[in-house]
C-alpha cells in the first residue's frame, strides 16, 4: 500500500499539469486571439505615449 501513496502525488501532479497545458492550448487562436492582440496592441500604445521623446542632437 506504501506504493500507491508514493505514487498518488506525481500522478495527480501530471493530470493536472496535462489540463493546464490543454486548456493554454485550448485558447490559443481563434476569436480570443484577436481581443488579445487589441488589447495588446492597446497598452504598448499607451506606453510609447507616455515616454517622453529621446532628445535629438545633429553632428
Amino acid at each position: 500500500m506504501d506504493y500507491v501513496s508514493a505514487l498518488l502525488p506525481p500522478a495527480v501532479m501530471a493530470v493536472l499539469f496535462i489540463g493546464v497545458i490543454r486548456v493554454i492550448v485550448k485558447t490559443q487562436g481563434g476569436a480570443n486571439k484577436t481581443k488579445e492582440d487589441a488589447v495588446v496592441d492597446a497598452a504598448l500604445a499607451r506606453a510609447q505615449g507616455s515616454q517622453p521623446a529621446a532628445p535629438r542632437t545633429e553632428a
